[in-house]
């Protein structure tokens, strides 16, 4: 039997995706003391998993009832528009952030900024640097999530084909990859050297586990979600994690993690998604499954609109919020790097996020009403 497709938006996906992007705006403003609110001080993963699954949520979400009406093909097509429009928006953000580097570089005399930024090739080589860019092989700092997105979306098309005809197999297929990625060290190529930051290769468990909870996964799951022992088990690994987390602040808590366990875990691995962090992610989901349900009233609520409409618009949001990172850090290096600047940084790039959020859903609005008039 087909996996049956939810019809209806749940706003807890908006919700943590437009908080998921604050967090990574605050991460992205270099020694920010109010990213110490953000998840990543407290445990193995950060932002970047909740955005990941939530994207491979939300794609079988939209498309996955276009693929079951219409067919592969127009599905397939429809989905690659979309990897096509990420596309476009990563290119357009990569050229005008490359402007905004380099002018502020030279017009304040401080080639540190070319260097924290890793554009110093793009100023040495544009014309090689920017067709590796188009390429996705080159990315400046804070710019490695939209290219990974671009290729799980690229890719998208057979992986929601098989999900919709046995997602198991899907999801150990997957598995497979992952797994085989660990073993032989795979990773795509990246500009000048190396690999990608966020080895599309890995991550793209996180990807299609999120499309199979979509498809059904998490209905089947429900039981396992509800157990005490499951809640038991994600609760005492996010104190064990915390503990963890801990002793890389705190160095003199380090003695405390036995050798034997230091040997085991470290290094965690973001590049490649380690397993520490999907487990991790698992348990956060986990808990937040059991105390937020669906249908959890605060969703509806004016205090919770702000992350909700973030998050409902995540593509223009994301590279709004990587714009606002290094205008911050410039405020940061430039007028004033104290506590008071990081703060006010902090809270006026979120609400700008918001207002620029709140801008787009009116104008969403405005012209489906006038459609709809025009209609009638």
């Amino acid at each position: 039997m087909a996996p049956a497709i939810p019809t209806d938006r749940d706003l807890r996906l908006d919700l943590f995706r437009g908080l998921a992007l604050w967090l990574i705006y605050l991460d992205h403003i270099p020694s920010n003391i109010v990213a110490w609110v953000t998840i990543r001080n407290y445990g193995f993963s950060d932002a970047t998993e909740i955005f990941i699954f939530i994207s491979g949520f939300t794609a079988a979400f939209v498309y996955g009832r276009a693929m079951r009406d219409y067919g592969f093909v127009v599905s397939s097509a429809r989905i690659l528009k979309r990897a096509w429009q990420i596309y476009v928006a990563h290119i357009f953000l990569f050229v005008i952030y490359m402007g905004q580097i380099a002018y502020v570089a030279r017009g304040f005399q401080n080639p540190l900024y070319a260097e924290e930024m890793n554009i110093l090739e793009f100023l040495q080589q544009p014309d090689i640097t920017l067709v590796q860019a188009l390429l996705l092989k080159f990315k400046p700092v804070n710019m490695d999530v939209l290219p990974l997105y671009i290729v799980l979306m690229g890719l998208f098309p057979p992986v929601l084909w098989l999900l919709l005809r046995n997602g198991t197999l899907a999801l150990a297929l997957s598995a497979l990859l992952y797994a085989l990625t660990w073993e032989f060290g795979w990773n795509l190529p990246a500009y000048p050297g190396g690999g990608w930051f966020f080895n599309p290769l890995a991550w793209q468990l996180l990807f299609v586990f999120g499309a199979w909870c979509a498809l059904g996964g998490a209905d089947r799951l429900r039981w396992l979600l509800r157990s005490r022992v499951t809640l038991t088990i994600a609760a005492a690994y996010l104190v064990l994690a915390f503990f963890i987390t801990l002793t890389w602040h705190i160095p003199g808590l380090a003695p405390l993690v036995p050798k034997w366990l230091a040997e085991h875990i470290y290094p965690i691995d973001k590049t490649n998604l380690d397993v520490l962090r999907f487990a991790h992610f698992l348990a956060l989901a986990t808990l937040t499954v059991y105390f937020i349900p669906r249908d959890w009233p605060p969703l509806r609520s004016a205090w919770l609109r702000p992350a909700i409409l973030c998050g409902q618009h995540s593509l223009e949001i994301f590279c709004l919020g990587v714009f606002l990172a290094f205008a911050a850090h410039f405020a940061k290096v430039e007028v004033s790097p104290g506590i008071p600047m990081q703060v006010a940084v902090s809270i006026l790039g979120i609400a700008v996020m918001i207002a620029v959020a709140w801008l787009l859903t009116w104008y969403k609005g405005a012209t489906t009403r006038k459609a709809a008039m025009g209609a009638g």
